[in-house]
């Protein structure tokens, strides 16, 4: 199978935030610019907002097969490096190889 470039898209729940992890995380969001730094990156980004309740983590991985379990992986360590725990993690999964690009017709 030959490797494609795919988006994935994780989201989930934050669960049982401590005082000192609502801090952390508020702190972060203080800094954050959703245009510039929400999008979609080989570097992955981790979105939320004030609320802490949801997140979504958007990647873009190049890859054989299984980026939704790759995509999953890379969330858990975002979410382990910041200290905090989550629940109900899903992946949501793009081929950007396959993606029909529709092009404007030519009015003449």
């Amino acid at each position: 199978m030959a490797e494609h470039t795919y988006r994935v898209l994780v989201r989930g729940r934050f669960a049982e935030l401590t005082d000192s992890q609502r801090g952390l995380l508020k702190e972060r969001l203080a800094g954050f610019d959703f245009l510039r730094d929400a999008g979609f990156s080989e570097e992955g980004a981790l979105t939320y907002d004030e609320k802490l309740d949801f997140f979504s983590y958007r990647v873009i991985l190049v890859a054989e097969e299984k980026p939704d379990e790759a995509g999953l992986r890379r969330a858990s360590a975002a979410l382990d490096e910041l200290g905090v725990d989550f629940k109900g993690l899903k992946a949501k999964v793009t081929d950007m190889d396959e993606m029909k690009i529709n092009r404007p017709r030519r009015l003449g």
